[in-house]
């Protein structure tokens, strides 16, 4: 019997289409993930100009959005996400009292 692997960090990126900011997001966001949650991260693209109805499921207001699924509670952070400080400490991989 084969046991599935579930990801411990569940996220989604938010995107209408390829505009710079969107691919800038996606290359951060995988950056992030390969350095801190490496083997434990799935990153599920959303492309709201493909499927603008999967916006209102997480209440997507702008783009580009990364929610974290899981763990709950759920987090947000919109932007290209180029700022790993705040993206660490926003989706909860690094406690703000450890930042510099």
């Amino acid at each position: 019997m084969k046991k599935e692997i579930v990801a411990e960090w569940q996220l989604l990126l938010y995107i209408a289409g390829q505009t710079p900011k969107s691919i800038k997001a996606l290359e951060n966001i995988k950056k992030y993930a390969e350095q801190h949650l490496k083997g434990k991260y799935s990153i599920e693209i959303i492309d709201l100009l493909k499927s603008p109805q999967l916006a209102e499921g997480d209440q997507i207001l702008a783009v580009p959005t990364l929610v974290r699924k899981f763990p709950e509670p759920i987090r947000k952070i919109i932007g290209d996400l180029s700022n790993e400080e705040r993206v660490l400490v926003g989706l909860n991989i690094k406690p703000y009292n450890l930042i510099a």
